[in-house]
């Protein structure tokens, strides 16, 4: 028996555990296993959207009641001092790095990924993610700022973009038939994971505190260790359908949208297209925008509203006094948490919606409504309107998550689905720009304007708000250049199968579902589900229960 027999219990003959080969389903398998194992990763590595409830304690971590601040402090010595505490700006470079590796390690290892398998790469995300994280704690125990950077931020966001495309191409492969919706299932965990993690958090280092630890490094271990088995349970869940594979009494339509293709582009040559660029484009211009919405969410609100949000309409931000900002601040809070719900639903929504109305229109529509809702977000401002303003940004914010579950999908209509993985991971570079450019361009035109003397208010955001709807426009214009590629750009019929025949499925003949992807939600996929669904739930209700406050 060769390497690449197949033995009596499925898998291939001299195949590892974590090997592409040991994962091709077999008949039996319920294709509704796979989203759920997707949520474990996604739900876990999403707390990266939560890790801001980190900054505050650690900056305490030697004074505990109170910080210890130097005045002679800079960023460089921040990062080694072990008698000073660390300020949050130096701690909230931890966000910036971790977008910036998602992004740069999907790009690096994509390639690598998709001929690894989901499991593997599943796997070392695992490994990263949650490694980093206990590193990051040895970095709080030690009061090491540079281990905390290099532990949670670098290593803790390569395993952020590997964990991020580990299920894509795999779950495309596995719903040919509802491409949008499947992966808009998994990448809704990565806007749901921070509902989750950043309440939990709370309450262990609530546990965790004492009169000489601020909890910290204890939440870290903790929090390490339950991702790391949920992570480990999502890996080991992913299979593979074999080449030829395709839903039970489906075929693809006679009459394909030109917008699709049926066949596939190499991923050497992906980047060499004026598609990709311009879906590159679309993407950041989009995620710019709401990202940058996102990272000024609480203190947006607070300074537009001020004492209306405690039923002081004629008081303005500047003169309430401390407590007043303390129960502002906690409904902004809500805000927040309210925006995280309607990132959340966007992805699925979104997503599920393009596989009706194409990728291509579902962009259209983010684009037309986001301009027109930015634009009238200053009047809604300044008719101190707000519930339409609440409305307003929680429709923009489910579009910006709706784009990130979409582009997957987007991609492998024009790009075919044989590298969608390990493109999807190039194109992810516009996510690390983005999350640099979307909240410099806010936060600097917000200072600017306090620097003019514009007083907290309604005007402090308006110049922002049509900035903004000017880069959405851009987006929209970018949108409308993406045509169906050329057919030099797509691999013969040959190196196809020879590529699917290195994989699994050396039989690479004959189509149909082999008895593979049936069962529906049957008692294994249900289980499966209620392991993800039931923290998603806790997650909801927590969250609901914060954002009564904005109109209870």
């Amino acid at each position: 028996m060769t390497a690449a027999e197949t033995r009596t219990d499925g898998a291939v003959a001299g195949s590892g555990l974590l090997d592409r080969e040991r994962i091709v389903a077999r008949p039996g398998f319920n294709r509704w296993l796979v989203p759920p194992a997707a949520l474990a990763i996604h739900l876990c590595i999403g707390m990266a959207y939560g890790f801001s409830v980190f900054w505050l304690p650690p900056s305490k971590s030697l004074g505990i009641t109170a910080s210890t601040a130097c005045p002679e402090l800079t960023l460089v010595s921040a990062l080694f001092t072990t008698t000073c505490d660390w300020r949050v700006a130096d701690l909230g470079w931890i966000y910036t790095l971790f977008f910036v590796l998602l992004g740069s390690s999907a790009a690096m290892w994509g390639g690598w990924l998709e001929r690894a398998g989901p499991r593997k790469a599943g796997v070392v995300s695992a490994c990263c993610w949650c490694g980093g994280i206990v590193l990051a704690a040895v970095g709080v125990i030690t009061h090491q700022l540079w281990l905390m950077w290099l532990g949670a931020g670098v290593i803790g966001g390569i395993g952020l973009g590997l964990g991020y495309i580990s299920p894509v191409s795999t779950l495309i492969k596995w719903f040919p038939d509802r491409r949008g919706m499947a992966t808009g299932m998994a990448i809704m965990g990565f806007g749901g994971g921070a509902m989750i993690g950043a309440p939990l958090a709370n309450l262990l280092m609530n546990a965790f505190k004492t009169d000489t630890s601020v909890g910290v490094w204890q939440t870290f271990i903790v929090m390490a260790a339950i991702y790391f088995v949920f992570m480990m349970g999502g890996a080991f869940g992913y299979r593979i359908p074999p080449a030829g594979w395709r839903p039970q009494g489906w075929t693809p339509p006679a009459a394909k949208s030109t917008m699709i293709t049926t066949k596939h582009v190499h991923l050497r040559d992906a980047h060499k297209t004026k598609q990709f660029w311009l879906i590159w484009a679309v993407l950041c211009l989009n995620v710019s925008a709401g990202i940058g919405v996102l990272g000024v969410a609480s203190p947006m609100l607070q300074e537009i509203f001020a004492g209306s949000l405690i039923g002081l309409p004629d008081v303005a931000f500047a003169q309430l006094d401390a407590g007043q900002k303390a129960s502002i601040a906690t409904i902004a809070a809500g805000f927040a948490g309210l925006l995280s719900l309607f990132n959340i639903g966007g992805r699925f929504f979104w997503a599920s919606l393009s596989d009706k109305i194409g990728r291509k229109n579902t962009y259209y529509s983010f684009f037309v409504i986001g301009i027109v809702l930015y634009a009238l977000a200053p009047t809604f401002a300044g008719m101190g309107n707000k519930a339409l303003f609440v409305l307003a940004f929680g429709i923009i914010l489910s579009m910006y998550g709706g784009g990130f579950a979409t582009i997957p999908a987007y991609l492998a209509d024009i790009f075919g689905t044989q590298f969608v993985g390990a493109i999807h991971g190039r194109l992810l570079t516009a996510w690390a720009t983005a999350g640099v450019v979307g909240p410099v361009v806010v936060n600097y035109i917000r200072e600017a304007q306090i620097a003019a003397g514009v007083a907290p208010g309604p005007t402090l955001y308006t110049g922002t708000m049509y900035i903004l709807a000017g880069m959405l426009a851009l987006g929209l214009i970018a949108n409308a250049f993406v045509r169906p590629l050329p057919d030099k750009w797509f691999m013969r019929d040959d190196e196809v199968a020879a590529l699917q025949a290195k994989s699994a499925a050396v039989n690479a003949g004959p189509t149909g579902s082999f008895g593979i992807g049936t069962g529906g939600l049957d008692a294994k996929a249900a289980l499966a589900w209620a392991v993800v669904g039931v923290p998603l739930l806790w997650g909801v209700w927590v969250t609901l229960r914060a954002t009564f406050a904005l109109f209870g």
